[in-house]
């Protein structure tokens, strides 16, 4: 066991999950995988346990019985990986859209003490999206913004989903009462995290559009997250 754990979300990832756990476990930086697998119809949790007897005591797999939301399964995964005693605990996406070579940066931002929540940006300087169409990245900037003016927190992109949490952060907060369960989850986690007085540092990634499978963001998920933020910061 490694003292660092990768959680990745699922929801028919078949086309990319073998490639994503075999390019984190190629790196230098020692981890362990925990697959949150959203009882994908698709065969991506039977997938994963094929690989367990190749990465044994380093691949874990959950399986919810229903879709129920990226916040939802990253909450279960977060309880896991405390139960489990690891130091550090990241969030990434299955589809490459997070480049698994920023990971090591991502994890020794935490270790290092720069920061209790390292968070992978597109909005600073070094960073960037490949791949977009104008109109996406106009509402995410947009969206950057509005999060930023609403919440005071000085953060570039926290719609971000690439972020390393050191265990006290997940610890001190109330997971339980964690409202949403769409995009506006990774703001509620950056901004709790931020209002029990941690520090949240931003490190530079390119984010490439994903190449297979299909993205799960729709105009509900923006809805929540833009309503969500106001209610949120004023309840």
């Amino acid at each position: 066991m490694n003292n660092s754990i990768v959680i990745i979300p699922t929801y028919n990832e078949i086309e990319n999950i073998e490639a994503i756990i075999r390019a984190v476990f190629q790196l230098k930086e020692k981890v362990d995988i925990l697959v949150m697998d959203d009882n994908s119809p698709d065969g991506t949790a039977d997938m994963v346990r094929s690989l367990q007897s190749e990465y044994k005591d380093q691949l874990h797999l959950l399986v919810g019985k229903e879709k129920s939301g990226l916040g939802r399964a990253y909450i279960r995964g977060f309880k896991w990986a405390l139960e489990h005693k690891y130091d550090y605990v990241i969030e990434m996406d299955a589809d490459f859209s997070h480049p698994p070579s920023n990971l090591p940066e991502l994890l020794q931002c935490c270790v290092l003490n720069h920061a209790d929540v390292s968070i992978g940006s597109r909005y600073i300087p070094g960073g960037g999206v490949v791949n977009w169409p104008f109109i996406r990245l106009l509402i995410s900037k947009t969206a950057s913004l509005y999060v930023r003016l609403i919440t005071g927190m000085n953060i570039k992109d926290p719609t971000a989903g690439f972020v390393c949490y050191k265990s006290k952060v997940l610890q001190a907060i109330d997971l339980d009462k964690i409202q949403f369960v769409g995009y506006a989850f990774q703001i509620e986690m950056k901004y709790k995290s931020y209002r029990n007085g941690f520090t949240l540092r931003e490190i530079p990634i390119i984010f490439p559009d994903r190449i297979r499978g299909k993205s799960k963001m729709n105009i509900l998920i923006i809805k929540e997250a833009l309503l969500g933020v106001f209610k949120m910061r004023f309840s």
